[in-house]
Formats: C-alpha cells, sequence, structure tokens
C-alpha cells in the first residue's frame, strides 16, 4: 500500500500534467484562425471561437450598396470553416476532445445558405430583381397646399379698441 504522501505526489504530478497539456491546448487554439477574401476585395478574419478578428474592404467593395450582406455572408462561409481549421491545427487533442470540437463547431457555424435560396426552394423573386436594373419608383404628385386661414374677423364693439374701463 502506498503511503499518503505517496498519492498525494503522484496526484500532484497528474494534475500539473494535465494543467500542461490544458495550455498547450488552449494556446493551440488561440493559433487557429480562418481567413476569407471574396472576388469583390472582402477580406474577413474570424478566430477560433468565431469572432471577427480582421476586416479588410477595398474601394471596389465599398461602393456596393451590398455591402453588409456580403461582410456578413463571408464572416458566416469563413466560421463554416473553422471546424476544420481546428481539426488540423490542434494537433495536442486526442481524437475524442477533436471530434467532440469539430461537432460542436459545425453545430454552431453551419454553412451558409446559397444567395437567393429560401426555405422551401429557390426564390425566384430575389433572382429576378438581381438580374435587371431596380425600376425607379414612380412619384406621386405632391397634394396642393392647404389654403392660408381666413384673417380673425375684428369684432365691432363701441369701445373702437379702447378698454371699457376708463
Amino acid at each position: 500500500m502506498a503511503s499518503p504522501e505517496q498519492l498525494f505526489t503522484d496526484y500532484d504530478a497528474k494534475l500539473k500534467a494535465a494543467q500542461e497539456k490544458a495550455d498547450r491546448l488552449r494556446s493551440e487554439m488561440d493559433g487557429v484562425s480562418v481567413t476569407e477574401r471574396t472576388k469583390d476585395g472582402l477580406t474577413v478574419t474570424v478566430n477560433h471561437a468565431g469572432n471577427l478578428t480582421n476586416l479588410e474592404i477595398s474601394t471596389s467593395a465599398r461602393e456596393k450598396p451590398t455591402l453588409a450582406q456580403d461582410i456578413m455572408r463571408t464572416v458566416q462561409l469563413a466560421q463554416s470553416k473553422l471546424a476544420e481549421a481546428v481539426s488540423a491545427g490542434v494537433p495536442s487533442a486526442g481524437p475524442e476532445t477533436r471530434q467532440e470540437l469539430v461537432a460542436y463547431l459545425h453545430d454552431e457555424f453551419p454553412e451558409p445558405p446559397q444567395e437567393g435560396y429560401v426555405e422551401g426552394g429557390f426564390d425566384e423573386r430575389a433572382a429576378e430583381e438581381s438580374r435587371f436594373v431596380p425600376e425607379a419608383e414612380v412619384s406621386t404628385p405632391k397634394p396642393p397646399p392647404r389654403p392660408a386661414r381666413p384673417a380673425p374677423v375684428a369684432h365691432d364693439d363701441d369701445y373702437f379698441d379702447g378698454g371699457f374701463l376708463r
């Protein structure tokens, strides 16, 4: 039977080894990031948690009216690639831990839907609108202005603009 001091020493060694492994895993996870670029010159980088860490917008992309949607779609695309990046970038994780991380990231950050796709099928209206230049809105003429209020009627009293108390 082992002495209590030996049990504590063994337990302390196991605890230190687990702490070192966790620190190594954490530092490897901190090094994981995914960068996604679009053909319009939009570049986004997300860290291992899916948070946006870098955003670069080219001058041509700044002029697009759909800039916000393009940024969100590119961020979603980068986040959807995190599972593969974590799987490749965290070698110290055991197979079970890696499998759990990858499954969690696939659930948390799924692939973004295709453009024009809505639940139940393809959104033909969105596809049709993106093919043609939008028509100018028909402006309705403004209604004519209201007539001015008539001047107040002067009261004809016997005081001739003087006070009635003299």
